[in-house]
Parts: C-alpha cells; structure tokens; sequence
C-alpha cells in the first residue's frame, strides 16, 4: 500500500506542451509525487504512492482546463485501475474482506494484507459492529 508506482506518459510535451506540463509538475509535487522525464527521451512519468497520484489527478480534473490535460488524466486513471488495491486504506480493506467472507480466519487476512496480528483483531472487532 505504500509502495510508489510509475506511471508512463509517453510524448506528454507534445500532446499537452511544456506549461501545462510545468503546472502539472508543480501540482504533483505538491501531492508528493514527481512528474519527470525518463532519462533524456520524450517520455515522462509520474511517481509516488498510488493514493497521492489519484490526489494529483482530481486536482488535474478541477484545476485547469480537462482538455488541457485530457491525456494525463486518461493515463493515469487507466494505470490506476490495476493498482486498486493501493487505492484502499488498510482498515478499511479488512474490515471489507471480513464482511465479504465472516469466516476469514486472523491468519489469512494478515497474509493477503500484509497487517500486524493487532490490525486484524480491531478489523474484526469493528466489523462486529
């Protein structure tokens, strides 16, 4: 959940120009992501936590123009499909899968989450709920 991933924007200058692309880097940093060009091409990427770019990218949707950065958006919100479960707060995954499966046992939602033995006693207690 809280490993970075890389988006590739491939040609971003030449489909958005160079200062949309600015504002786009700045509104990245500010989420905690780096927009940057892959090595010396005229690819770029975006990177940082899953969570942060899809911060970044509803800022994108309301901040400037939607044409303007049309491309950007249709990237990442396609790359972040297959990063959905990035996307989730950890309390709120386990407290999902136990109410999908109530007979989900301590130790395997510890091995599908990666959680503490701690985490998934509250989980369940709150499902209980």
């Amino acid at each position: 959940m809280h490993d970075d991933i890389s988006i590739p924007l491939p040609s971003l200058i030449h489909r958005i120009g160079r200062e949309a692309a600015k504002r786009a880097q700045a509104m990245a940093l500010k989420h905690g992501c780096e927009l940057k060009r892959v090595r010396r091409s005229r690819n770029w990427s975006i990177t940082g936590p899953a969570i942060a770019i899809q911060s970044c990218c509803a800022e994108l949707k309301v901040e400037g123009e939607v044409a303007e950065f049309a491309f950007m958006i249709k990237k990442i919100d396609t790359a972040l499909l297959q990063h959905a479960d990035k996307l989730e707060p950890l309390s709120a995954k386990l407290i999902r899968l136990i109410n999908e499966n109530p007979a989900i046992t301590l130790g395997e939602l510890m091995q599908q989450t990666q959680c503490s033995i701690s985490e998934a006693r509250l989980a369940r207690f709150d499902a209980e709920l």
